[in-house]
């Protein structure tokens, strides 16, 4: 579920910033690249939010 949550979640500048996501059983492997340390930063950030409101949501709706 969160997976889903996060993956149609796009990187803004695609040609800067590289995320790739793999579901590995119960596991999500994020990897990052990115051509400046500031985007990198800007798109983890962005990220990190966004999956926080997730499993945020399902601890407290439950994943149903």
């Amino acid at each position: 579920m969160v997976y889903t949550a996060l993956s149609v979640d796009k990187e803004l500048q695609p040609d800067k910033v590289k995320r790739n996501m793999v579901l590995n059983g119960r596991q999500l492997l994020v990897q990052f690249a990115a051509v400046e340390a500031r985007f990198l930063r800007a798109s983890f950030s962005a990220f990190v939010d966004i999956l926080v409101l997730a499993t945020s949501t399902i601890e407290q709706f439950g994943s149903n």
